[in-house]
């Protein structure tokens, strides 16, 4: 696709909108276009079911799919000037929604927007924009993921609910450099849109356009909706005394997969029910990854007073402190964290080994730009939706973020290796190492994030940045891997807690969540004790 313009190209016609509502489990044999001839459709997932797009009767551990449909040239439609997408069409049940492409470091200037038909209802929504600018989110550019050959270029995914219709058009756009922060979600409106006569030259579209619809899929019989609302804040005492760390497994060290020292561990106090039931080698491993903190197989971490984190601290760094530094760490209190297996994680799509940095010096704040059109009970299907779509589509060895938050406060365990360790992500390209990622889920380029959500991120860096003795108030010295504001190798001065355009050009975490990250630093330090 590399190549055509606006100029060569045009849109479809609005007027092929009324389609048939076929069944969904019709839906899931084959794709149908408005035209009545079958549409291509690639499921590109390695677990699917026949029945993935049938919500009749209950369904339990359902893997979840992703349908991969190729964007086609379309004919000309003067009031868009959409010169590729797709027809509307019949598909799959699916939830979430991206277009990729195939060379990850190329961006699309131009213009995603989407229509999707309910599946519970047969209504088409009005058009919706994509965020186009998604390419900064990934693993450094040398990295081993980086190199691996299966990342790919794409949009932000956006969640559009449980639907079984589409209709996609691209709108190319005079590269003009990275946009104003707007919201990228919801406008319903053509206003703006570039393309077509008198639009003037227009940048060339990336290669290999594909529309990824994601099925989430559901978890296992028993699990929570994330867990219940976020517990009461545990007493918090002010003590001096910053921990220096403990060294972790060297940059880029791989940590075998094993679940040795979990088993029959006694549940900590508050801790959910582990669930029962057959664990894969995959699954065990991921669980223990946390077994300092909670047996094999919890769906919970929970919370802990500022006493008992200390007491923890001491526990899992103790060799490394000094005798004043066991005695007055600053650490806030460990918040509640639903684990990967609380979130219904499919540890098959996900590399076996995890990756490890040295220590965590700073924190990056992220929105997801998937939309704020979810509920709080959603979040799971979300966080399931966002992980397939960054192992399947975009060829990440995991989920990018090492956390994500909720609406309503909740805080979710992000990539594989252990809440309490040194996780290796892929969310700011060029300050992966020694860093960790955490992503507000929703958009917040013209909506102001929940103080739910902001109290949560301000409890989760106190904790976290606290394993590693680092003061949410000042700055630390980050070395760039690579990026489009930093050169590779340049020292770089940053804020402890940093929003993702502080280390890459981008509009993440939206000028919303951006502003209140002042506020994130001072509530971790207070809650650190400083």
């Amino acid at each position: 696709m590399r190549g055509i313009l606006a100029s060569s190209i045009g849109v479809t016609c609005a007027a092929a909108l009324a389609l048939p509502l076929a069944p969904p489990a019709a839906a899931s044999v084959s794709s149908v276009s408005s035209a009545g001839t079958p549409a291509p459709v690639a499921d590109v997932a390695t677990r699917t079911v026949g029945t993935a797009g049938a919500r009749t009767g209950a369904r339990a551990d359902v893997p979840g799919s992703t349908q991969s449909l190729p964007l086609r040239p379309l004919t000309r439609d003067r009031a868009s000037g959409a010169v590729l997408g797709l027809t509307p069409r019949t598909v799959r049940t699916f939830s979430l929604l991206g277009v990729v492409w195939e060379d990850p470091s190329v961006d699309l200037h131009g213009r995603v927007q989407v229509r999707t038909r309910a599946a519970s209802t047969g209504d088409w929504t009005d058009w919706q924009d994509v965020e186009t600018h998604y390419t900064q989110h990934g693993a450094d550019p040398d990295s081993s993921e980086a190199a691996s050959g299966k990342a790919r270029g794409a949009t932000a995914p956006l969640w559009v609910g449980e639907s079984d219709g589409v209709e996609v058009r691209v709108l190319p756009e005079p590269d003009a450099g990275e946009p104003e922060d707007v919201d990228p979600v919801g406008t319903g409106s053509d206003e703006g849109a570039s393309g077509g006569e008198g639009a003037g030259e227009v940048s060339t579209l990336p290669a290999g356009m594909r529309l990824d619809l994601v099925d989430p899929g559901e978890a296992e019989p028993g699990e929570s909706a994330g867990g219940a609302e976020p517990q009461a804040e545990p007493g918090e005492s002010g003590e001096s005394g910053a921990p220096e760390p403990q060294a972790e497994p060297g940059e880029s060290a791989e940590g075998a997969e094993g679940a040795e020292g979990a088993e029959g561990a006694e549940p900590a106090e508050g801790a959910e029910v582990p669930r029962t039931g057959v664990m894969t080698a995959a699954a065990k491993a991921a669980s223990a990854a946390n077994s300092a903190l909670v047996p094999l197989g919890a769906t919970q971490i929970p919370s802990l007073t500022a006493e008992e984190t200390r007491e923890e601290l001491v526990a899992l760094r103790g060799t490394g402190l000094t005798e004043q530094q066991q005695a007055k760490p600053y650490i806030g209190p460990r918040p509640s964290i639903v684990t990967r297996r609380g979130w219904g994680a499919d540890e098959s799509l996900r590399e076996k080994s995890f990756v490890y940095t040295s220590k965590v010096k700073a924190a990056f704040v992220h929105h997801t730009a998937s939309g704020n059109s979810y509920s709080c009970s959603q979040a799971p299907s979300l966080i399931r939706g966002f992980y397939r779509y960054h192992t399947k589509s975009l060829g990440w060895r995991d989920i990018g973020y090492n956390f994500l938050v909720d609406k309503c406060g909740r805080i979710y365990e992000g990539r594989a290796g252990g809440v309490a360790k040194p996780v290796k992500g892929a969310h700011t390209m060029g300050f992966n190492s020694k860093t960790t990622g955490i992503a507000v889920i929703g958009s917040y380029g013209s909506k102001k994030p929940s103080s739910k959500a902001v109290k949560a991120v301000a409890r989760l860096t106190a904790w976290k940045l606290g394993l590693h003795g680092m003061n949410p108030k000042k700055k630390t010295s980050l070395t760039s891997g690579g990026g489009n504001l930093y050169a590779k190798g340049k020292k770089v001065k940053m804020k402890v807690i940093s929003g993702h355009r502080d280390g890459f050009n981008t509009s993440c975490p939206g000028g919303k969540l951006h502003k209140k990250l002042g506020s994130v630093r001072s509530k971790a330090a207070g809650y650190q004790g400083r």
